[in-house]
């Protein structure tokens, strides 16, 4: 017997009540789940290890408890699970998909308490940022441990994104903060200049663009190419500009990171496109050369998105406020 809780204009028991699973409609009471997170932890056990005994030793029940449990798992979702076999068990079709989602869950339950845990620890405050390519790998990794660092109660969460998805993100109250390039939308967000820098071309030493001072981006498209990692938004953009082109990258290897990608140029695997800030963050002592690339595109002005009209909360403010600060101390430090 299991209590459920039942809700809604239909509900037969007024508009919400918590009632026995015995008293429920039969076309509600097929779908009273009367299962539990042990039990779903304990089949994913089972199902990883290929044994009963196993499983249930992995979460920490005895094996008849197992057994029970598993029996009562597979009377509720009116199907079987495994398939019994004399060195253990397999897993049925309906098996096979209740481990997937099973999984899921408990990857979900398990965020929920990495997301709640620090707020008992004296966590005051989340702000979510989301940034493209550049900022994440250039400017934002020195400039939000500063932050952290006078903000030790707040937790940001970075995501990458694309400029574009940055712009409607914010727009939309997605988000509260974007750093981004100029995506050419900007309906609904005020920008704010954070860091100025621009897209270069690397090559190798003695290649044959080697000598150039610079080059069109269409001039350079049938050498072969080392990029970040497809899902990136620096890769996103750089297939975008070759198909606005009609034409097809040749791309040789990726990676993760643009320091990697300075590397593997220098090593003569390929040429590549990143920020001329990356260039110098590399730090190798073998340079490639750089090009500059002579597109209107390539200057890369990173900006702070907010939504238009919206008041940010005070974390979100005091974030915007220091990316502000620092972006003004290089500037001044440049000049």
């Amino acid at each position: 017997m299991v209590r459920v809780f039942v809700a809604g204009h239909n509900c037969p028991f007024g508009k919400r009540a918590f009632v026995n699973s015995e008293r429920l409609p039969r076309r509600l009471r097929r779908i009273a789940m009367s299962y539990d997170l042990t039990d779903l932890r304990l089949f994913v056990a089972i199902a990883e290890e290929g044994n009963l005994t196993r499983g249930a030793a992995r979460a920490f029940l005895a094996p008849s408890s197992a057994s029970h449990r598993l029996r009562r798992l597979e009377d509720a979702l009116h199907t079987t699970l495994f398939e019994r076999q004399t060195r253990g068990v397999a897993l049925t079709p309906a098996g096979e998909a209740l481990l997937r989602n099973a999984r899921q869950v408990l990857a979900s339950l398990e965020q929920l308490h990495a997301n709640l845990s620090p707020f008992a620890s004296g966590l005051r405050g989340h702000v979510s940022l989301w940034a493209n390519t550049h900022a994440t790998h250039t400017f934002l990794p020195d400039d939000l441990a500063g932050f952290l660092h006078q903000q030790p109660q707040v937790r940001v969460t970075l995501e990458e994104r694309t400029s574009t998805d940055i712009v409607v993100a914010v727009a939309s109250g997605e988000i509260e903060v974007g750093v981004l390039a100029d995506s050419g939308h900007s309906a609904g967000v005020d920008l704010r200049p954070y860091r100025q820098d621009r897209l270069v071309l690397i090559v190798p030493r003695g290649h044959a663009l080697a000598g150039q001072a610079q080059a069109g981006f269409a001039e350079v498209l049938g050498h072969p190419f080392v990029m970040l990692h497809a899902g990136s938004a620096i890769h996103t953009f750089t297939m975008n500009a070759a198909a606005a082109l009609g034409r097809h990258l040749d791309v040789r290897i990726q990676v993760r990171s643009f320091e990697a990608v300075c590397r593997m140029v220098a090593a003569g695997v390929g040429i590549g496109m990143v920020p001329r800030s990356a260039v110098r963050q590399a730090g190798l002592s073998e340079p490639p050369v750089v090009l500059e690339v002579n597109e209107p595109w390539a200057q890369r002005d990173l900006q702070i998105c907010t939504r238009r009209g919206a008041p940010l909360s005070g974390f979100a403010q005091a974030l915007v406020a220091h990316l502000a600060a620092s972006a003004q101390v290089q500037a001044y430090a440049q000049n």
